[in-house]
């Protein structure tokens, strides 16, 4: 890779990979490196309100191995941002569904000195049934009951 190729940072839990990540992955790809933030418990927990399924480091090794992702790292337990400074990305961008009000995020990386440009993937990926966690979580627990009941 040339020196010259931006810095592109994704985040998110990245639980049970789907083509929807994949799908991100690509497309900060085409902006430059991809530089990836996993999500620790700690900080699922207080976004989702739910523990992730895959422990921390099994997520950060699957996304490590991902083609395309240059650098992947576990996000601060306490502040997210500390990863993002030392990461230093020229752009971030967001999945459709994440969480973050663009306009406030830009706000918290000013005041901590970082100038990252935000930009929010707008395509929902959904050329497959199960391109979101939750569906394939549902899906599995639908197997799981219909596998029960015959019982």
């Amino acid at each position: 890779m040339t020196k010259n190729r931006k810095k592109i940072l994704v985040a998110g839990t990245f639980d049970i990979i789907h083509p929807g990540h994949i799908y991100l992955i690509q497309q900060a790809q085409k902006l430059g490196d991809v530089y990836v933030i996993v999500s620790r418990t700690e900080n699922v927990i207080k976004i989702k309100g739910r523990p992730p399924i895959i422990p921390d480091e099994q997520r950060l090794e699957v996304i490590r191995n991902i083609k395309g992702v240059k650098h992947a790292v576990l996000g601060d337990k306490e502040n997210m941002l500390v990863k993002v400074k030392e990461i230093n990305p020229d752009i971030i961008l967001l999945g459709p569904n994440q969480p973050f009000d663009e306009s406030d995020l830009q706000n918290k990386l000013r005041k901590e000195g970082i100038s990252a440009k935000i930009i929010r993937l707008q395509k929902v990926y959904n050329e497959y049934p199960y391109c979101s966690t939750s569906k394939i979580v549902a899906r599995i627990l639908e197997i799981c009951a219909e596998r029960f009941n015959k019982k």
